[in-house]
């Protein structure tokens, strides 16, 4: 004969799958966000390593949505400067997002096994 299946095991389990699956979707959109922010920041790197041969007197212009304006290039530089600061800290930030969700996943898993555990232990004194 089957053992009974203990509906609140069950339950938690089901919880933790749903609970899996969003979270590996976050983790997934966070690692595709920081893909695409490590570009942005390697496209900054080269513009500032470029800009960094030029003359001073070099006129420079900086996109604003569709159009070009004219621009100090000392300007430029602080620009691009701050710009890969912003980028820097949004990419630390989803970074401890992901590590925050890894670990958040793992305790479930954990209670989980643990819940799991004491059902056994439980069934087998019942037994005994």
């Amino acid at each position: 004969m089957a053992k009974p299946i203990d509906l609140q095991l069950k339950k938690a389990f089901i919880e933790l799958q749903v609970k899996m699956v969003e979270t590996s979707k976050k983790i997934q959109s966070i690692d595709t966000q920081i893909g695409v922010l490590k570009r942005l920041l390697q496209h900054v790197d080269i513009t500032q390593h470029e800009m960094g041969n030029l003359p001073s007197d070099t006129k420079t212009y900086e996109s604003v949505g569709r159009m070009f304006v004219l621009k100090e290039l000392d300007q430029v530089k602080l620009n691009l400067r701050n710009r890969q600061t912003q980028l820097n800290t949004r990419t630390t930030e989803l970074e401890n997002n992901k590590q925050y969700l890894e670990r958040n996943l793992k305790e479930s898993e954990d209670n989980i096994r643990e819940m799991v555990q004491q059902k056994k232990e439980q069934s087998e004194k019942k037994s005994n």
